[in-house]
């Protein structure tokens, strides 16, 4: 048996296969390019990179795939406001929607029909009750969220042909070397600059670390790829307040939190967004002022998964990860 990871150089596929090289398992990691390199896993010998694009089908004609082997798909693109509006539907279909029609029709060719799937909370859009279960409203807010909601209505699809596919839906995922939309929050207390907030910052905000995602997937696996979505946050999240100051207060900074009023900064970050200078993307800023939790009992409950980490231990580790490569660079 091998373990096949779509997308398995990325964040989350690096951290799964530094847990199952740990055990001992062989990986094969299918990528679009090749950034980490074999020398973080413990096993170099157990690890095999195939330059991978899941949005190309002939990419997929030489894959070996065994009936035993377990599946994941990774591949996706990440929500980064890099493109004017009108191209950003495109860009998000072909990589997250193309890509895995492709996967699954690879997949039913070959006969295989188990699947870990990734992905996202912002198939929620705005929060209808708190905490979001499994079972509250899609109703995407943009192209990404829509392309990924979009993605779960085909894994459906292919779970009446007789799949199992086991969905996760994680929020923001945090962990050391990934930084995101964190990295301009860090630059701000780095230069002792007011850091605002979109809204009085007393709203609850959750992370979930890369190393419980990766843990959730092993967990899914072992309970034989449950037909079932299930969602990926941390336990006892804190405000946007409370996050921010003990970041901080942890990096000796002078800066102060500024709230600001939602409705006014929602209005200027979408008219610079329109005029193609975007500081965040609206499926962010849209929902930065509600509390977005999500709630976890139910893969403690079906998969004896329970979150590790908290986010405060989470925030400030990403900081610290931030300042090393600032300090080498």
């Amino acid at each position: 048996m091998k373990h096949i990871i779509f997308g398995g150089d990325g964040f989350l596929g690096t951290e799964l296969t530094k847990k199952l090289v740990a055990k001992g398992e062989k990986v094969l990691v299918l990528d679009l390019k090749q950034t980490m390199s074999t020398g973080i896993y413990d096993d170099k010998s157990l690890v095999t990179y195939i330059m991978f694009d899941v949005t190309n089908k002939t990419c997929f004609e030489s894959l070996e795939i065994d009936p035993d082997d377990a599946v994941y798909h990774f591949a996706a693109k990440l929500l980064v406001p890099i493109l004017p509006r009108g191209d950003r539907h495109d860009y998000f279909w072909e990589a997250l929607y193309t890509g895995t029609q492709n996967v699954l029709s690879f997949l039913e060719e070959k006969g295989m029909k188990k699947m870990i799937y990734f992905t996202t909370d912002m198939v929620y859009g705005h929060t209808k009750f708190n905490p979001r279960t499994e079972d509250h409203p899609r109703e995407t807010l943009g192209p990404y969220g829509e392309a990924k909601y979009q993605t779960e209505l085909l894994c459906e699809e292919y779970r009446e042909k007789g799949f199992n596919i086991t969905i996760f839906r994680p929020r923001l995922i945090v962990g050391p070397g990934r930084l995101g939309i964190l990295e301009k929050l860090f630059k701000l207390v780095d230069m002792n600059l007011p850091v605002p907030t979109i809204g009085n910052g007393k709203n609850y905000y959750q992370f979930i670390s890369v190393s419980d995602c990766a843990e959730a997937v092993i967990a899914g696996v072992k309970a034989g790829f449950p037909n079932e979505a299930y969602n990926l946050g941390s336990l006892n999240p804190p405000t946007v307040n409370e996050l921010l100051g003990l970041l901080i207060k942890e990096a000796g900074s002078k800066s102060i939190l500024i709230p600001t009023p939602a409705g006014l900064v929602k209005a200027i970050l979408d008219i610079l967004d329109r005029i193609g200078k975007p500081i965040m993307d609206p499926e962010q800023y849209l929902i930065a002022d509600e509390t977005c939790v999500l709630d976890v009992t139910k893969g403690e409950r079906e998969l004896g998964w329970v979150p590790q980490d908290r986010d405060q231990d989470m925030l400030i580790a990403a900081y610290k990860s931030y300042r090393e490569l600032k300090e080498k660079s």
